[in-house]
């Protein structure tokens, strides 16, 4: 459950001061590394009587300094904010991450934190903040001492199946469809929302209708092929066959979002639609016409089917 918190998107809009713990990262997907650290932060702010803070930078830095237009981001900025506010937190800060930030000094930009936050902590399991990433630990923790905070070096590394967890591995895992590591590593299964939208209407005519997603452009997807799912239509919670892919068999050539929920056959276009992946059921492949095609896909929803009564047990 999330409790009341405060979100500002820039600093000098947060509203009044007071002292403050402080977490500064992009926090892309909030994975586990980032949960037990942002929660031990809340928990030793709260105790001193100071406020739990994060300050997550928007669109991500790649994006700015490097030009990437590529699937990148592993939830959208909404569902950044609750997942970040989850942990704890008194006070979220969505900064706009833009050329002119890139350029300013790690001391005018802690300079900026001091007036506006009353900083107290600041916490981080790697530090390199400002231009060209002078603000490492040694200069932050001088300039602590000059301005009257503290630097809290995050030291408990969080590993998962015997490797760190970072979102770059959650991205790799991602790229190669292992979306059973990814819940791992974020301790919850990826997801992907997006408005039902109509499509060619091939698969009602199989006897298998889905619904087709239309998701954000910039949020990364899982590898293409057959995963089991389950779809969430407001607080119902359905199983269900899901597929990306750019279809071969018919020709297609756009990736494709769908997914056939299973025992389900309302109206629903129009609908916002979550997808929570367990597994991968198989690659994306082109079959020799359609009969086999239909075969398949009745093949991999019993399997869907299977594979989902075994997490349930």
């Amino acid at each position: 459950m999330t409790r009341s918190f405060e979100l500002a998107s820039d600093i000098s809009e947060v509203g009044g001061k007071k002292p403050t713990f402080l977490a500064i990262g992009i926090f892309d997907g909030v994975h586990l590394g980032h949960q037990i650290l942002l929660r031990s932060m809340a928990s030793a702010a709260h105790a001193s009587g100071a406020r739990a803070a994060a300050l997550t930078f928007y669109p991500h830095p790649s994006a700015v300094i490097q030009g990437r237009r590529d699937r990148l981001y592993l939830c959208t900025l909404t569902e950044r904010v609750k997942m970040l506010a989850e942990q704890g937190l008194d006070l979220v800060i969505t900064q706009t991450f833009n050329e002119s930030l890139r350029r300013t000094s790690a001391t005018d930009f802690i300079d900026n934190l001091c007036h506006h936050l009353d900083l107290n902590q600041l916490w981080g399991g790697s530090f390199g903040l400002g231009y060209n990433r002078e603000g490492d630990l040694p200069f932050l923790q001088h300039l602590g001492r000059e301005k009257g905070f503290t630097v809290h070096k995050f030291e408990g590394m969080v590993e998962w199946n015997g490797r760190q967890v970072s979102s770059s591995r959650v991205r790799q895992s991602l790229r190669n469809g292992q979306v059973d590591q990814v819940s791992g590593l974020l301790g919850r299964p990826y997801r992907l929302t997006g408005t039902i939208i109509p499509g060619d209407g091939r698969g009602r005519q199989f006897g298998v209708p889905t619904a087709n997603l239309r998701i954000w452009e910039e949020q990364l997807l899982p590898a293409t092929g057959v995963y089991a799912a389950y779809a969430w239509l407001g607080e119902n919670r359905i199983a269900a066959a899901s597929n990306i892919g750019y279809r071969p068999t018919v020709n297609g050539h756009s990736l494709n979002v769908e997914a056939h929920l299973l025992d389900f056959d309302d109206d629903i276009y129009g609908r916002e639609l979550t997808l929570e992946f367990v597994n991968r059921i198989r690659d994306e492949k082109k079959f020799a016409d359609l009969e086999a095609l239909v075969t398949q896909i009745k093949a991999d929803i019993m399997m869907v089917r299977d594979h989902l009564k075994l997490i349930r047990q």
